[in-house]
């Protein structure tokens, strides 16, 4: 593979077996590579894709200056969430499964395909790293416990080990703003409800104090108003149900809703060997920084890293706020260092 050159691709899964004992059938999932394997294929970085993103974006977490993937030196892999539109979703599933009729995915479903994928395509390495933001954060926890011999170490910036009640509620919120729209009943584009969703959305994902002293404006926005209008034209272009799809797996996340756990959440968070930091925002609604501090306090050895940001959510996405990008980098330096 050249190192020089982003390849992306799919692997087939064939008719998968859920966690809940429904198949998603024909699944595939769909992913970027960057980079080759060393001779002690100890070199492997796994980035899972966040709620609505592509798998360019996190692109940036290699690509931005300063970061610690960019010199070369890592086999990295971006995998593609479970209903995103890349990978196996309702826009593209199957047609028995294609739409409203899509199975409903699990995080550890998610894991347990990408660990297929490792296993075929990369030489069954051992991830050096699972980093992600928001449900990329998720899934690099759920890595952690679900494979605890074989994560070496995991970042989770803006995420938690489970979706709590108020994240919980947040999502009700939204789906609530699409599902208001009786054009997705009717099988037709809920333009209306799309809209709303992401006026509803906008207001959770930033602070108070990002609206209140105009931080938008190191965006490229002169105003709320043309904030607002962004989020709603990259919601447009969404499917809806592949919104709900992933909307769904995160409200139900759950570090322990796998076999061997029932649902003990301080048990699962025990299993996880993997050096592992968790990076809040200070301003972060709805994955709050008090939640993610109580989970690294339950992984052994975890440390809990603030990021200082008036940013909310969006503080811990690539390539948004640069001092964020620069806590989170030298957090990923520390993980890639060698143990000991």
């Amino acid at each position: 593979m050249n190192e020089e050159q982003w390849v992306e691709d799919y692997f087939e899964l064939g008719d998968f077996t859920l966690d809940s004992g429904a198949v998603l059938q024909d699944a595939r999932i769909a992913y970027l590579a960057k980079g080759s394997l060393n001779t002690k294929r100890d070199n492997l970085v796994v980035l899972p894709t966040h709620y609505g993103g592509a798998m360019a974006s996190n692109r940036t977490w290699v690509e931005h200056p300063g970061s610690p993937l960019a010199p070369g030196d890592y086999c990295i892999v971006v995998p593609a969430l479970f209903g995103n539109g890349e990978s196996t979703s309702p826009s593209n599933a199957a047609p028995p499964q294609r739409g409203a009729k899509f199975p409903s995915i699990a995080l550890a479903d998610n894991v347990r395909a990408q660990q297929q994928l490792i296993t075929s395509r990369f030489e069954d390495a051992a991830p050096r790293l699972v980093a992600g933001w928001s449900m990329g954060g998720m899934q690099a926890l759920q890595w952690a416990a679900l494979f605890p011999q074989r994560v070496g170490a995991a970042l989770a910036v803006c995420a938690t080990a489970h979706c709590y009640p108020h994240n919980a509620l947040f999502l009700d919120g939204v789906k609530a703003a699409l599902e208001a729209d009786p054009a997705l009943a009717r099988g037709e584009a809920p333009m209306r409800g799309l809209r709303a969703f992401a006026r509803v959305y906008v207001g959770w994902a930033y602070s108070q104090r990002f609206f209140r002293d105009g931080l938008y404006r190191a965006l490229g926005f002169e105003s709320i108003a043309a904030l607002l209008d962004h989020w709603e034209a990259d919601h447009l272009a969404q499917n809806a149900h592949d919104l709900l799809a992933m909307l769904d797996t995160w409200q139900h996340a759950d570090i322990a809703a796998m076999p061997g756990f029932d649902g003990d959440t301080a048990q699962a968070l025990a299993t996880i060997r993997a050096r592992t930091i968790l990076m809040p925002s200070r301003t972060d609604l709805y994955f709050t920084a008090e939640d993610a501090c109580n989970d690294a306090a339950q992984i052994p050895g975890a440390e809990c890293r603030v990021l200082e940001s008036d940013w909310g959510h969006c503080g811990g996405g690539p390539g948004r706020e640069p001092a964020s990008m620069a806590a989170i980098f030298e957090a990923m330096r520390t993980l890639l260092a060698p143990a000991g």
